[in-house]
């Protein structure tokens, strides 16, 4: 059971760094604008070594920066109630820590995942035919990175939580 949580405490360590940078850069998508390169994030976007704030307020920018938000926030808290399930109160018997760490790194999965399809079906339908010769970047890339890694996490946590639920069924060996 402890292996399980060390692995999914990893992994959700791990995930929310990465979400975490790929919500703060600018690298999430590279194009090339007047013969000069520019790439953008979801605050900023930055031409010839210049970098300016996006002011404008575009649906699909502030939904994708809304839905990263709270899946670090989720994620975050995922986190905290799978330290605290490594340690055994008696004062909640029917709330299970390992059980609500992976529900929330299930929910920030979700939020992750609405994010980069938000932002993936905008930049294919309406930039990518805007600006020809244009990539997705790091930072996307480590969004979808981040999108694994906690969904392994809620995995690791949901088997560990089955494990301690089998043992109790069955009682000590």
């Amino acid at each position: 059971m402890y292996s399980f949580m060390g692995g999914g405490l990893f992994c959700a360590c791990v995930g929310n760094i990465l979400l975490v940078v790929s919500t703060a850069t600018d690298y999430w998508m590279q194009y090339r604008l007047s013969g000069a390169f520019a790439h953008q994030g979801l605050w900023r976007y930055c031409v010839t070594g210049k970098c300016y704030m996006q002011i404008e307020s575009i649906a699909y920018w502030n939904a994708t920066r809304a839905f990263m938000i709270l899946s670090t926030l989720s994620c975050f808290a995922g986190i905290i109630a799978g330290i605290l399930s490594f340690a055994h109160f008696s004062t909640f018997q029917r709330f299970n820590r390992s059980f609500a760490a992976g529900i929330m790194f299930f929910i920030s999965t979700l939020f992750v995942l609405l994010a980069m399809a938000i932002y993936t079906g905008v930049t294919v339908n309406f930039l990518g035919k805007r600006f020809g010769d244009w990539r997705f970047s790091w930072s996307y890339i480590l969004g979808w990175v981040a999108l694994l890694m906690t969904f392994f996490a809620g995995i690791f946590y949901m088997c560990a939580y089955r494990m301690h639920e089998c043992r109790r069924v069955t009682g000590p060996r």
